[in-house]
Order: C-alpha cells, then sequence, then structure tokens
C-alpha cells in the first residue's frame, strides 16, 4: 500500500500519522481512523478542549486556568 505521503506499507502492517490516525493496510487498500476521542458535552463558556498531538489525546481545561481540568460527560470518536 501506498499512503498520503508516499510511504509504502506491507499488506496485514499498521501505523499512526502523525495527524494521529490509525492506519491499515490490507489487499483491498489503506483503512485509517481516528485514535483519539473528542469531547463534546462540557462547559464551553467556562472551559476549552486542547488536542496534545504527542499523546493524541483532548485535555478539557478551564479557559481562565489550564491548571484545572472540567468534567467531560460525553466524548466521541
Amino acid at each position: 500500500c501506498l499512503d498520503e505521503e508516499g510511504k509504502v506499507h506491507e499488506f496485514g502492517s499498521s501505523w499512526r500519522t502523525e495527524n494521529c490516525n490509525d492506519c491499515s493496510c490490507s489487499r483491498g487498500g489503506i483503512g485509517c481512523c481516528t485514535s483519539y476521542m473528542r469531547p463534546v458535552d462540557y462547559d464551553e463558556e467556562k472551559c476549552e478542549s486542547i488536542f496534545n498531538k504527542d499523546t493524541c489525546s483532548y485535555k478539557v481545561v478551564e479557559k481562565d486556568d489550564h491548571s484545572k481540568e472540567c468534567p467531560v460527560h460525553s466524548w466521541v470518536g
């Protein structure tokens, strides 16, 4: 399989992209999906979600104090 960056992958292999997508190669082609969950149910007036590309995860924190995490009631991914 040839990925969008021009790299060749063997059939049956899997990898994570720079954009935090998990991909796999089969004889039918390449399939990819996000490796992370996105927060959708939290207090958006008081809090904000921040994506960490190193860990491929979101953290939801207070806008005025990033050291304080906010409760999240639903995630999608």
